[in-house]
């Protein structure tokens, strides 16, 4: 049904359009770039017979929402593009202190080390007056699809999310202990969380050849919210081995061809915390302050470097844990083990295919 449509390609990120008859000029859904349409009487007849039409191939959907992700979103520039997401959750009973910090932190390092163009980084947090940059469902899933949309060799990806994460079960077998990861919205009480299936079908299996992905997530129960096929699992002295976290199933939960690596506050069965044991300033999520530092003491060289770091900091924490939601006496022997040896949780490292973590330099 689509042999005769007459495309035109976005001037802007070049996804192909369809152009109305008679159209003098089509804004693209995507980027809200206007694109000028030649006049029909230069463009290629369709009678000559060495003419073929584009055909149009429609891209997945990222979830059961199809719509194209609403406002202007930021033209990507040079081949950086980022999606940040701090959610406090504020004036409810799940409110979070540190996680707007984490955002503001995170686009700070990307911008200032990793030289990501402001106009490249998607913000999302409560802060945000274009009421399609709050944190919703919604508004997450389009961020996420537009991260990945027009991707092509070369590009740079980041994901970084700092808020509730949770864990529901698992009824399709694939995953090994039997539950799904989840990631909160702002709204999830009355929409519902995203789970980590639709994660990796929206940024991880559309990934070409070429294009690398990095997620960062602040959450708990987040070892493997990305559902990558490969969990880094490192003892305390260093060591490490890949764990196959592929779906007896057989299904694929790797790219198509692209990189994509996940750093995660915790494993699959442990909370992570907002400290003030951390960072005297100001209140910031455990892991994404752990993360930076790394950088700041120049740990940052190699995977393997960033992941020990962030373990060691967070293995010598003291037990003043506060700062990061309702956080009690109760939460804080959970995360220290009730003796104030440190936080409970253990950075994770996951990927779409092992690799030696002590050579495997880092870049963005």
């Amino acid at each position: 049904m689509y042999n005769n449509m007459m495309l035109v390609n976005c001037t802007s990120c070049r996804t192909p359009l369809q152009i109305p008859p008679g159209a003098k000029s089509i804004r693209c859904s995507i980027c809200q770039a206007i694109t000028k349409i030649a006049d029909p009487r230069d463009l290629p007849s369709t009678h000559n017979n060495n003419y073929q039409p584009t055909p149009y191939h429609p891209p997945p959907p990222p979830s059961p929402s199809s719509h194209t992700p609403p406002g202007p979103p930021p033209s990507p520039h040079g081949r950086k593009k980022a999606v940040i997401c701090g959610i406090s959750y504020k004036f409810s009973r799940h409110e979070l202190k540190g996680c707007i910090n984490d955002a503001k932190c995170m686009r700070y390092l990307l911008m200032n080390r990793f030289k990501f163009p402001d106009a490249s980084i998607l913000m999302l947090t409560e802060e945000e007056t274009d009421p399609y940059r709050i944190p919703t469902k919604h508004n997450m899933r389009m961020a996420l699809y537009w991260l990945v949309q027009g991707c092509q060799p070369g590009d740079s990806l980041v994901f970084h999310f700092s808020g509730h994460g949770s864990r529901q079960r698992n009824y399709n077998g694939d995953e090994m202990d039997g539950y799904d990861e989840t990631l909160c919205p702002l709204d999830f009480e009355t929409q519902g969380m995203i789970v980590d299936d639709e994660i990796n079908t929206t940024i991880v299996k559309p990934l070409p050849r070429g294009v690398k992905l990095h997620a960062i997530i602040d959450a708990c129960h987040s070892g493997t919210i990305l559902d990558l096929p490969f969990l880094c699992r490192m003892n305390r002295s260093g060591h490490y081995v890949w764990e196959d976290h592929r779906p007896r199933s057989g299904v694929w939960k790797g790219t198509n061809g692209g990189e994509a690596i996940s750093f995660s506050g915790c494993d699959d069965d442990q909370t992570s915390a907002d400290t003030s044991a951390l960072s005297k300033i100001t209140s910031t999520g455990a892991m994404t302050f752990c993360f930076i530092q790394a950088f700041e003491h120049g740990q940052g060289a190699t995977y393997g470097s960033i992941l020990n770091a962030m373990r060691t900091t967070i293995r010598n924490t003291g037990n003043g844990v506060g700062g990061g939601g309702p956080v009690n006496s109760l939460l804080t022997m959970l995360l220290t083990g009730g003796s104030g040896g440190g936080l409970r949780q253990e950075p994770q490292l996951t990927a779409c295919e092992p690799f030696d973590v002590y050579t495997k330099p880092f870049s963005l």
